[in-house]
């Protein structure tokens, strides 16, 4: 088993991968808009872009998912988020998902995204 962080800081890395032999697990830290001006859907689309760029770097993409898990600062952005996540996530590659609402960390942030994919190995 090898373990390659990317991004590390002091606290956390942006993605840590688990090379485990046959297959490697992603595991995204939550992911949040660079600019937290925007509203709900200009927020989700940013911080999707950054999950693929994230998963880009493996080899993988969205049809590599298996578990999302979003924070939404308030339950009343549930609809507008839906409506970008189900314009983004293939179908018939939709992950295994968890929403909650949540006060995050800045007050600004609206939603916070945080997946784990599994890819084959390289061979």
């Amino acid at each position: 088993m090898n373990i390659l962080r990317h991004d590390m800081g002091p606290r956390f890395s942006e993605m840590v991968v688990v090379d485990l032999g046959t297959a490697r697990l992603l595991y995204l830290s939550g992911q949040v808009a660079e600019n937290p001006s925007l509203d709900i859907t200009g927020q989700m689309r940013e911080v999707l872009r950054h999950i693929d760029r994230l998963l880009a770097m493996q080899g993988a993409s969205k049809k590599d998912l298996v578990s999302a898990t979003i924070y939404l600062r308030t339950v009343g952005d549930y609809a507008a988020m839906n409506s970008v996540w189900d314009e983004w996530v293939p179908a018939g590659h939709t992950p295994a998902r968890a929403t909650v609402g949540a006060k995050l960390i800045d007050s600004e942030y609206r939603v916070e995204i945080q997946v784990t994919a599994a890819i084959g190995t390289t061979p």
